[in-house]
């Protein structure tokens, strides 16, 4: 799972990349417009953006390059018609990290993402793995020490976002801001009290989870 901001003014595009994209349940965000984008970037946090090239008033070249100048790093997939070298080497030299020509495939499309997602110190495939936890994203199943584990869907949420962003700490706003929409009740008590009863989940016999409290700051899953 993964929070995107899709930026596409065209319903028919945006549609069908949302039902493409539903199956691997991700949280995606849609805006229409090239300032509403920007907004967003500037108040929450997301793990990868899909960005259309040809937007009302702004364009996402512009965009791209606007929100690489202020310093974000968040993957980004340029959708676009233009077909050219030249248009792919703009988008490229733009900030975009990958190019997709409409029309696309929609396997293509999640193949590209699961790419742009993927970190390579602990993903293999589908399946993220940190000690002794092997959490596979299709089947939406965690393994912990060599067991199955059953985990609610905002758990399974949670637990992924650490397993993509280890050994770092995250404070409780930026979790909440991470796993649910932007629009959504999402609060840092759901918080609390989802991570407890996954921090039970995945505790040893002697009590340890790999998921650290860093009192006055936030959580971190350490990796070693």
């Amino acid at each position: 799972m993964a929070k995107i901001l899709f930026v596409e003014d065209d319903d028919e595009v945006a549609e069908s990349v949302i039902a493409a994209l539903k199956p691997e349940k991700h949280v995606v965000e849609l805006v229409n417009r090239g300032e509403h984008a920007i907004e967003r970037l500037e108040l929450y946090g997301y793990d990868l953006i899909i960005l259309d090239w040809e937007l009302p008033n702004m364009s996402g070249v512009e965009i791209c390059t606007r929100f690489r100048a202020q310093g974000g790093t968040t993957p980004i997939l340029m959708l676009t018609g233009r077909g050219k070298e030249a248009d792919k080497e703009t988008a490229l030299d733009s900030g975009a990290d990958d190019y997709l020509t409409k029309p696309f495939g929609v396997r293509e499309l999640n193949a590209r993402l699961r790419a742009l997602l993927r970190r390579p110190a602990n993903v293999v495939g589908n399946r993220l793995r940190i000690g002794l936890l092997e959490l596979d994203t299709s089947e939406r199943s965690l393994l912990f020490n060599g067991g199955p584990v059953s985990l609610q869907p905002k758990e399974f949420a949670i637990l992924e976002f650490f397993m993509r962003h280890p050994d770092t700490v995250h404070s409780t706003e930026i979790l909440v801001n991470s796993i649910w929409s932007s629009d959504s009740s999402g609060s840092i008590q759901s918080l609390y009290t989802y991570m407890k009863s996954l921090r039970k989940k995945i505790s040893g016999s002697d009590g340890e989870c790999a998921i650290k409290t860093v009192h006055g700051v936030g959580y971190k899953l350490v990796s070693k």
